[in-house]
């Protein structure tokens, strides 16, 4: 920094710098002697007069550059169509870029003020002042910058789905590297000298720091494997996360649950625990449906010609139970098989027919996604009786239509299932009990 704000024309290098100081001043001394000021006060005063010049100068050239130069770059850029310059050229960027002009002028003119002390302490010390506060612009200019290009990026559709607020992490790094250059301007040491210092301390920086290094290292990891975007909804039961994903910071992740609360987590927690990221169904072609409903097995039993009569009445099921009456008879025939018992030979039951009425139900059904798996199968029989489970996809993944889709498939197999000669297993109720109670009584 300093090296190159020392890069100077010619004329206000080494001695030539003192000569025009020392012009300057004989003019500005002539000048109060003719309006009558005292020859010592003139002496004593004449470098103050030629500073305050100097910063008159500055303070001019910023205001210049800020009414004029900037409106102008404002305007032109407001022209184009492109939306990414007016973020990168905003007033909190270029205003940052103006207030670097004035401190530049002050730091290389100032030796003009004080020609005679050219190699002062006092000099020096004010000419490294201005150089922190170029260098403290300059890190504010470059903070402004980094915010405006995560503007630009966050909104295109391509990289919404990388945690671009990694670019703290630059910010921190910049800021560090930044007071390293100031501290060494300030006890005039090199900063390579000040960062071999600071090795003895890196466990303590380490620590510090911690959670902003693992912040960065766990987002490069959600980035590159693609784990975790702004928009996913993600399920973290351990940590009471359940919802979308709002924010991607350095050191935090922001879910924002569907109770409306806020749960926040250090990213590496997502990298080194696992969590739920149900992106890829809504991403898919349907949301899934696994639920099953518990059947009676006392009320299995093989269908009469009077229960196969009824069941081809529902239109669903007549070419299925047609077929397979006809491969049952034939199999029966072909084995010779003594139809006066049950027993014997193949014969369809009104579990098997639920089962093909509920799968053509399923495929029948608009808000079922056809081209992914549907099944109805039976589970290992329990207890609570046979649980009969209904596997497919809803073609909504709306989670309210999602929701509703699924109970009104529920509610049609509830109510369907006495026409199949089923019951549904229920564990008795109290009213169950108190109706048996009555019974018994009497």
């Amino acid at each position: 920094m300093e090296e190159v704000i020392n890069a100077v024309p010619v004329a206000l290098v080494d001695g030539e710098t003192q000569d025009i100081g020392n012009a300057m001043m004989q003019g500005v001394n002539d000048t109060l002697l003719s309006m009558g000021v005292d020859e010592v006060w003139a002496d004593k005063i004449d470098n103050f007069i030629i500073l305050l010049i100097i910063i008159g100068v500055a303070l001019l050239a910023n205001l210049i550059c800020r009414k004029i130069i900037l409106r102008t770059v404002s305007r032109l850029v407001k022209q184009t169509k492109a939306t990414w310059d007016d973020i990168v050229f905003n007033d909190k960027v270029m205003a940052n870029v103006s207030r670097m002009v004035a401190p530049i002028l002050i730091y290389i003119a100032i030796p003009i003020a004080f020609p005679e002390h050219a190699d002062s302490s006092l000099l020096d010390f004010l000419r490294r002042l201005c150089l922190i506060y170029i260098l403290a612009v300059f890190l504010r200019f470059v903070s402004a910058l980094c915010t405006a290009i995560y503007l630009v990026y966050s909104a295109r559709e391509q990289y919404k789905d990388k945690p671009l607020k990694g670019l703290q992490t630059a910010q921190v790094i910049l800021f560090f590297i930044g007071a390293i250059i100031i501290i060494s301007i300030l006890i005039k040491q090199s900063p390579v000298v000040l960062l071999t210092g600071l090795g003895a301390s890196a466990a303590v920086l380490m620590l510090v720091f911690k959670d902003s290094i693992m912040g960065f290292v766990s987002g490069i990891q959600l980035s590159a494997n693609n784990m975790l975007k702004v928009g996913d909804w993600i399920t973290m039961p351990k940590y009471g996360a359940d919802g979308t994903v709002i924010e991607v910071t350095l050191n935090t992740v922001k879910v924002r649950n569907f109770d409306n609360t806020i749960t926040t987590i250090p990213p590496y927690l997502l990298v080194s625990d696992s969590f739920q990221n149900w992106q890829g169904m809504q991403e898919s072609g349907g949301r899934r449906v696994k639920r099953s409903i518990n059947i009676d097995m006392t009320s299995v039993r093989f269908c009469t010609p009077e229960m196969l009569a009824k069941y081809r009445k529902i239109q669903i099921l007549k070419d299925y139970v047609d077929e397979t009456e006809k491969v049952v008879e034939q199999y029966n025939k072909e084995h010779d098989i003594d139809n006066s018992i049950l027993v014997n030979g193949r014969r369809q039951t009104n579990l098997g027919v639920f089962r093909a009425y509920l799968t053509n139900y399923l495929k029948n059904l608009p808000t079922v996604n056809q081209d992914m798996t549907c099944m109805v199968r039976q589970l290992q029989p329990t207890e609570t009786g046979i649980p009969l489970e209904l596997y497919f996809f809803s073609a909504n993944k709306v989670w309210v239509a999602y929701e509703g889709i699924q109970a009104d498939v529920f509610d049609h197999v509830l109510a369907i299932i006495p026409e199949f000669d089923l019951q549904v297993f229920q564990n008795p109720s109290g009213a169950d009990l108190r109706r048996i109670g009555v019974k018994i009584e009497n």
